[in-house]
């Protein structure tokens, strides 16, 4: 089979400060930026690979949720523990000192970690763990 990653799903609690975060802070370029009905849902993703975007997007708007779903979602985002995605690059350091050095909430310096990857953590501002590992 030939699979590949074409688009994973982020919750978003402020489109302006989400498109802010990943197009100014991480550098990723906006591919799309639809609203309906007072919502936004903006598609980025990294300049060099066209294929693979992030969909942030307004958890509320998520199929067949009752209230209190949507109450844990929130309470869950606030904690940082609904969303997660996990980046790469070729020196996790330097990415990190960019990162820090533009205001991003810091989650864990870079360290080796004992399973063989070095990485660092960040929480982007709708509460989304953002870990970026170091790329053989």
């Amino acid at each position: 089979m030939d699979i590949t990653i074409h688009h994973t799903f982020l919750p978003h609690d402020d489109p302006d400060t989400a498109l802010s975060f990943y197009r100014d802070t991480l550098g990723f370029e906006v591919r799309n930026d639809v609203g309906h009905g007072g919502m936004r849902w903006i598609t980025v993703g990294p300049p060099n690979q066209p294929g693979t975007s992030i969909v942030l997007y307004p958890p509320a708007t998520t199929p067949g949720l009752t209230d209190d779903e949507r109450r844990m979602i929130a309470e869950m985002m606030a904690k940082g523990t609904f969303g997660i995605v996990v980046l790469a690059t070729k020196d996790v350091d330097a990415v990190f000192d960019r990162l820090q050095a533009r205001g991003a909430e810091v989650v864990q310096e870079p360290v080796d970690q004992p399973y063989g990857v070095r990485d660092c953590a960040f929480r982007d501002p709708a509460g989304n763990l953002i870990r970026i590992q170091q790329a053989s």
